[in-house]
């Protein structure tokens, strides 16, 4: 029987990177989770413990606030691109690289109707993404965004599924529709005004998701990336994964009380997880991209 080295990467994950551009008396900051891993020549690593190729994950910690020095880190596309040529141009044996970027949501705090030159408040938990992957010459730009928590009060209904012995789910012609997003669009080029595109794509799915008369959450989900897809020719394919945040309906009888659709208990677990891709039919897979990256 043989036995042999299977795909792998290596790098330092979630290198916590805070920038603060002082170039203005009115500062603008970036707050970034970065994680780096590369692939390539690896084999004598991992079977004889030989480091000539072994780019220490300190070297590439180190690199991404020496790059964020060096240069404004400007949209996280643009910075995952160029660590990840940097680490495949420079690292003997190293092939291939992926960058993820997590991008944290800060606002500044108003003074008397004005937002502070200097002082900033934390958005929400919802964290803008990207997750760049150099294959040789080949780049591939996976971006996104997550824990971005939206609900309808009504516009959605659930009826007409199986039922069986184990069913104890009422059916409902008015119910409300809560999830967290967790998004993820494929470009097909690199040739993206980022930012641009990403509130647009943004602004996108939460209008869908906003004036879809859901019977499903599947077709919410459909609905969110049909509309990102018709409108944006720069994307590829869209990737969702929609936890269902139920609200169930709380029984007032025993109070003598009429519960007309108003009072709710918000459940946190166990929850519906609803997922799937959303791709245009005359655009190649590209494995590459989504490489060890989850599915959803």
């Amino acid at each position: 029987m043989g036995i042999s080295m299977g795909p792998n990467q290596y790098g330092k994950a979630e290198v916590r990177l805070v920038t603060v551009d002082r170039s203005t008396p009115r500062h603008s900051i970036k707050d970034l989770n970065v994680s780096s891993a590369l692939r390539g020549d690896l084999d004598a690593v991992h079977l004889t413990g030989d480091n000539a190729n072994c780019l220490p994950t300190d070297t590439q910690k180190n690199t991404v606030y020496a790059f964020a020095k060096q240069q404004p880190v400007g949209e996280i596309e643009d910075f995952a691109l160029r660590l990840g040529r940097h680490f495949v141009s420079t690292a003997d044996g190293i092939t291939g690289a992926r960058i993820l970027i997590d991008e944290y949501n800060w606002q500044r705090i108003p003074v008397e109707g004005t937002g502070h030159d200097h002082s900033f408040s934390r958005a929400n938990d919802e964290k803008r993404t990207t997750a760049v992957t150099i294959d040789g010459d080949t780049a591939h730009v996976v971006s996104g965004l997550k824990d971005l928590v939206v609900l309808k009060s009504t516009g959605s209904e659930f009826w007409g599924y199986p039922k069986d012995q184990y069913t104890t789910l009422a059916e409902t012609t008015d119910r409300i529709l809560a999830t967290a997003v967790t998004a993820r669009w494929r470009y097909r080029h690199t040739d993206v005004d980022w930012g641009k595109s990403f509130e647009s794509i943004r602004a996108t799915m939460l209008e869908a998701f906003a004036t879809t008369h859901s019977l499903a959450l599947q077709q919410s989900l459909y609905e969110m990336g049909k509309a990102a897809l018709e409108k944006h020719p720069e994307l590829a394919e869209v990737r969702l994964s929609l936890p269902n945040k139920h609200h169930f309906l709380v029984d007032l009888s025993p109070f003598g009380l009429e519960n007309d659709n108003e009072v709710f208990f918000a459940a946190d677990r166990p929850y519906g997880l609803i997922e799937g891709t959303v791709r245009r039919d005359d655009v190649d897979d590209a494995p590459m991209a989504w490489y060890s990256l989850a599915e959803f």
